[in-house]
């Protein structure tokens, strides 16, 4: 395998951060954000246009921005493109697991393969990129991972909820998976979690906008999440220093499930 890039050249980084989906959506705003932070890069996505102009686009920011053209859900390549960026930059120092697919279809709906299929890309990935980096992470003596799950994982989905029961099921595994990783990997990896809320995304548009005014209606900022909001989230739990916080799950949902 081989890694695709197309970035200028790279300008002073403060580090090298992993997205896996990160062509589109909350993963592409927050590999954005951290290239304008100065970070390197690294986009997990399908191969496509939508991969190459992702980071064409970072790239432009003067970072180094590479492709990874991968399915989530195919633990082998996790492997590979995982040894081959350690190479490439010496260290990882964020995981963010992002990628994801939607399932619309309840219960009565659903087949064994698409549940299979939800639960492997939207679950089984993240542990497939946890066991590739991790190792790296541990060897250079340190490391953030940031997994996205959804509110969804609380809730169980809403009436007007974009995905169903294989989707939410997998989001709340991540949150499981979270705290397990909080606690093996401490103290020299701090895991955590967000759950956006209703966020307008490409994913998301044409399930939410028959709905739009109730759902705004429901939320007290009375407005959808951007995947710009989700991003400083993820950005701040990959960056801050210092840091005291590792096993969390914090929603980015504009106070639609307050507890």
């Amino acid at each position: 395998m081989t890694i695709l890039a197309d970035a200028l050249s790279p300008c002073t980084e403060t580090g090298s951060v992993i997205v896996t989906g990160g062509a589109n959506g909350i993963g592409f705003a927050t590999a954005r954000r951290y290239a304008q932070a100065g970070n390197k890069v690294a986009l997990v996505d399908l191969p496509g246009p939508a991969l190459d102009d992702a980071v064409r686009n970072i790239g432009e920011l003067g970072v180094d921005c590479l492709a990874v053209p991968a399915d989530v859900s195919d633990f082998h390549a996790a492997q590979q493109y995982g040894c081959q960026l350690a190479e490439r930059w010496g260290k990882v120092n964020v995981l963010v697991n992002n990628a994801g697919m939607a399932q619309t279809k309840t219960l009565l709906e659903l087949s064994e393969e698409e549940w299979d299929r939800t639960i492997q890309v939207n679950l089984k990935g993240y542990f497939n990129w946890c066991k590739a980096i991790v190792p790296i992470m541990m060897e250079q003596g340190g490391g953030r991972i940031v997994n996205v799950s959804s509110v969804g994982a609380h809730t169980g989905g809403g009436p007007n909820a974009a995905s169903k029961i294989a989707y939410v099921t997998a989001k709340a595994g991540i949150l499981g998976l979270t705290r397990a990783l909080a606690r093996e990997l401490a103290p020299v990896i701090q895991a955590n979690a967000v759950c956006p809320g209703a966020i307008d995304t490409r994913m998301t548009r044409g399930h939410f906008t028959p709905h739009r005014e109730a759902i705004e209606a429901g939320i007290p900022l009375r407005r959808l999440g951007t995947p710009e909001d989700v991003a400083e989230v993820i950005y701040f739990l990959g960056r801050a220093q210092p840091s005291f916080l590792t096993g969390e799950i914090i929603d980015v949902d504009g106070g639609q499930w307050i507890n």
